[in-house]
């Protein structure tokens, strides 16, 4: 639960929780611009899930 309210408010620390330090670099990146929010969140949810499962 608290990995799903990081990916919305912080797609790249979610990432770099999961150890995924280059992709976690390129999230930071599309996440600064305001349309890249939104798949910079998607993209982390999905990693979570992913690694969750």
């Amino acid at each position: 639960m608290i990995m799903i309210l990081i990916c919305f408010l912080a797609p790249w620390l979610a990432m770099f929780l999961r150890g995924k330090v280059f992709q976690g670099i390129l999230c930071i990146i599309l996440h600064l611009t305001i349309i890249g929010w939104i798949p910079a969140t998607i993209w982390a949810l999905l990693v979570t899930r992913k690694e969750a499962a």
